[in-house]
């Protein structure tokens, strides 16, 4: 049977592999991204592979737009069996000198723009008997890193509004999970990667950080490795709670569990390089 997935922020990177994957297997696809260009290369690469999917440019920030989004799927499917938030923006930076106004763009788009996409389709859903919604966090997520002070901030709510209201969605059929990639091999790092000015207290660490970053992103899944797995989680009858791409991650988040505090930052410094 074709299922009717919706994914945000699907021009590039993961978003896009996984949308080509769910065509190949006869799903169909509808989503959004700013990327009009990126929009326009995927739909003709779906059209390729066939199927049938709706694609539209649109802002995740743009509430109303969303609703519209909303309308137009459900009158071309008539329902909704998956919903994966991909949309998101990265944020870097030491916390002292960071400006608040792009933070604050950072937590709307991560944020409220997972809870817009989530609210908008969860009533019809539910009246159907419910589907899967899938988060795309972070293992900053679980662990807080230095320098990311920001986007640890929107992964740490992300995770807890989806943990408490999967409770509330628990007796209407509702699966929910999160996808928590440590590093993907994609541009999405270099993008936010930005030194402090010479003169900065933090610049030597930060730049450490940054090399120890790139250094771990050379080894990182790519996009299709990627999205392999989170199809793996869409198509599951009972997908986990939480994905992990690599066995090291899921280890990590174990240590952060388990040992004392002052270990666990011993342990964090010392991988990231950032030693005083």
């Amino acid at each position: 049977m074709v299922q009717v997935v919706v994914i945000t922020g699907l021009a590039q990177g993961m978003g896009r592999e996984v949308a080509k994957l769910l065509a190949r297997e006869g799903d169909s696809v509808a989503g959004f991204d700013m990327d009009s260009d990126g929009l326009a290369s995927l739909e003709e690469e779906l059209k390729s592979i066939g199927g049938d999917h709706l694609l539209i440019p649109l802002d995740i920030t743009d509430r109303p737009g969303i609703l519209r989004f909303r309308n137009m799927v459900l009158e071309k499917y008539g329902k909704v069996d998956m919903v994966l938030s991909n949309v998101g923006i990265g944020f870097f930076g030491p916390f002292e000198e960071i400006d608040l106004e792009s933070a604050l763009k950072c937590l709307e788009i991560n944020v409220i723009g997972a809870a817009a996409i989530f609210q908008a389709f969860i009533p019809s859903m539910r009246e159907k008997g419910g589907g899967k919604l899938i988060a795309m966090s972070s293992l900053v997520g679980q662990i807080p890193f230095p320098f990311e002070s920001i986007y640890t901030a929107s992964k740490y709510a992300i995770e807890g509004m989806l943990l408490a209201f999967r409770l509330e969605l628990a007796p209407f059929g509702f699966r929910l999970g999160f996808i928590e990639p440590a590093q993907v091999s994609t541009d999405f790092a270099v993008k936010i990667h930005r030194l402090s000015p010479e003169g900065s207290p933090y610049r030597d660490r930060v730049k450490r950080f940054i090399d120890r970053d790139n250094e771990l992103i050379k080894t990182a899944p790519d996009p299709v490795q990627a999205a392999e797995k989170i199809v793996k989680v869409l198509k599951a009858r009972k997908p986990p709670l939480y994905t992990r791409f690599a066995f090291r991650d899921s280890f990590f988040i174990f240590l952060n569990k388990i040992l004392p505090v002052k270990m666990r930052d011993a342990i964090l410094v010392g991988f990231m390089d950032i030693k005083v």
